[in-house]
């Protein structure tokens, strides 16, 4: 790059293009939440019929076109703003230059030359004549630096040693701003889409790759903006994010939509659009790969004949050698998507209503996602910044993505109750799988290190639900654990301070805590419920419920905990959110504010365990 073409370069016009694309994928982003719960909420909410069915099929795949235009226009916008940082920083260090030779009576050629003026002793009656020397740059070589060092020394003319200067700080900027324009270049052209009407699972895959890109190119303008605190508290990420301009929040969303999604307390909209954004990468992503992998062989299975006429069932050595070369990471892909699918669902049922008497479904949030391991998420039913009433609802043992469905069912059962006890007041149920829950009975949940490890995130989490609350009021927020769910609200408590109002614990194989009141809620905010058929509880006295009644881990369900013991209408350990149910009820009524309400069993002789 020359110096003409810097000198007349304009990183405002770029900054201006970028602008304009962060306008396009704003109102992209408006049309994509019109479609999905606005218009096809509407249709869900009215209409049946193949006709509307094929209505949404098509609303569908419009929202998702309008989603990607999002994302790209933010990353179009976003490497714009770059590469402006990038000149503009190039064009200055230029200017200054230039100014400087020009103040010291030197002259900058079109080429970069400068020529400098007679000057210094006379030598032989005569002062040093001026000259020229050609555009360089700085060597960042010692040997080479201190030769020319020498040089400059050695001359008798003190304006060469200054027009050197010059020259280098001249060459500096061309290069900066060669190096500037080469490298971003080809993240610009990638960001170009192809020209079909469908966005693919490899166009979302691509999105990575484009955030890789521009991400790379623009380190040093990324570098410069505010950061987030480092293990800042859901308060500092607030305080942070409130500080941003709208060019730094959308330049933060697009390039670390995975990092942006994670922080606590920042507003429910922003982690959504974020984790959304990873959420399309990773199901595109986990798709093509899945696509790679050859299918299992359709004779997984053989008999082996002994003798008496038995006759074992095995896997076939075939399938046994595919499964060696691809079962595991197979299994991992199949069951990641099927959990994304679910939530994929919980967005598309927006406005759907069980029957007459109940409103359609709020708009549903992404609070938190990762698929790997036994993967994460976190699913809003309506938006808990807005909301009155927020319940969080921790499962337990078994839970992870691939299974996310059922947990996502019982918040929304949990919802539509809770609405209608709500006395016209807006409510938020949120599933909260944001650990790694145990995943085997036997072997893991006896162990009380998933809760623990699990605990500080959740206490964060709650944190963050006040952080980002903008209702005039506090929030009234429940925390609901299931089976081991309710170990983790123990642990939570007992680690740290348990930002709540009321606890709901159904099915708990022990808290850690002895006493209801070690819950950090008031006196008469612990609430429990134990099924007929329910053998979890029985079986926490003698892991997570101890085996003495002053021992450290007491189950709910005994009265000597303290917890108001609910009634229930349902059986064994799973039927808590049954529909209709008055187990449901009396949980949605204490989300609901109207705890006073809920329906509780006659006090009970204590269980003693006796050797």
């Amino acid at each position: 790059m020359d110096i003409a073409t810097l000198k007349a370069l304009k990183p405002s016009e770029y900054e201006e293009a970028a602008d304009g694309y962060r306008a396009t994928g704003d109102m992209s982003s408006a049309a994509k939440d019109t479609i999905e719960n606005q218009i096809s909420a509407g249709i869900r909410n009215q209409l049946k019929g193949e006709a509307a069915d094929a209505a949404l099929r098509e609303l569908k795949e419009l929202g998702k076109n309008f989603h990607y235009i999002q994302t790209e226009c933010a990353l179009a916008s976003t490497a714009l703003n770059g590469f402006a940082y990038d000149m503009a920083a190039a064009k200055r260090k230029l200017e200054a230059a230039l100014e400087d030779a020009e103040a010291a009576g030197c002259t900058v050629g079109a080429d970069g030359s400068v020529s400098f003026p007679a000057g210094g002793k006379e030598v032989d009656g005569k002062v040093p004549e001026g000259g020229t020397v050609s555009p360089g740059t700085s060597s960042t070589d010692a040997t080479a630096n201190a030769i020319e060092q020498q040089a400059i020394h050695q001359h008798p003319n003190p304006n060469f040693g200054k027009a050197i200067g010059f020259a280098n700080r001249i060459g500096d900027a061309l290069k900066e701003a060669t190096e500037a324009d080469a490298k971003w270049a080809p993240k610009l052209r990638a960001l170009k889409a192809d020209d079909d009407l469908k966005v693919s699972d490899k166009d979302w895959s691509d999105v990575k790759s484009d955030q890789d890109g521009v991400a790379q190119a623009g380190k040093k303008y990324l570098d410069s903006l505010p950061q987030p605190p480092k293990d800042g508290s859901p308060k500092d990420n607030a305080a942070w994010w409130k500080g941003l301009g709208e060019e730094e929040r959308a330049a933060w969303v697009s390039l670390r939509p995975d990092s942006v999604g994670k922080l606590d307390g920042l507003p429910t909209t922003v982690r959504d659009e974020a984790n959304r954004i990873v959420l399309d990468e990773t199901q595109a992503r986990y798709q093509l790969e899945l696509n790679s992998i050859p299918k299992p062989p359709a004779n997984e299975w053989t008999y082996i004949h002994g003798g008496g006429g038995w006759a074992s069932k095995v896997h076939t050595d075939e399938w046994m050698d595919w499964y060696k070369k691809y079962g595991e990471r197979y299994d991992h892909l199949t069951k990641s998507l099927q959990g994304m699918n679910s939530i994929q669902e919980r967005f598309d049922s927006t406005g759907t209503a069980t029957d007459k008497d109940h409103k359609g479904l709020p708009e549903a949030y992404l609070l938190g996602f990762d698929a790997e391991g036994n993967g994460r998420a976190i699913v809003a039913n309506g938006n808990p910044d807005t909301a009155r009433h927020q319940a969080v609802y921790v499962p337990g043992t078994t839970s992870n993505l691939s299974n996310i469905d059922g947990n996502i069912d019982r918040m929304t059962s949990t919802w539509r109750v809770a609405t209608d006890e709500a006395d016209g007041q807006p409510v938020s149920t949120i599933t909260w799988l944001g650990y790694d829950a145990p995943q085997d009975i036997v072997k893991d949940s006896p162990f009380r290190h998933y809760a623990d490890d699990g605990a500080p995130a959740f206490n964060r989490f709650l944190d963050g639900l006040e952080a980002s609350h903008t209702g005039e009021t506090p929030p009234h927020r429940t925390v609901i654990g299931h089976s081991y769910g309710t170990t983790l609200v123990g642990s939570a408590a007992d680690h740290g301070t348990l930002n709540a109002d009321d606890v709901i614990t159904a099915g708990s194989p022990g808290v850690t805590v002895p006493k209801a009141e070690q819950l950090d809620v008031p006196k008469g905010h612990v609430w429990n419920e134990e099924a007929d058929g329910d053998v979890v509880p029985d079986i926490g006295r003698f892991g997570h419920g101890g085996t003495d009644w002053d021992g450290p881990w007491t189950v709910p369900s005994d009265e000597r905990f303290g917890a108001k013991q609910m009634t229930t209408d349902t059986e064994g350990h799973s039927g808590y959110w049954d529909e209709g149910s008055d187990s449901l009820l009396n949980q949605a009524l204490v989300v609901a504010g109207h705890g006073e309400d809920a329906e509780l069993k006659e006090p009970t002789p204590t269980w003693k365990y006796t050797r």
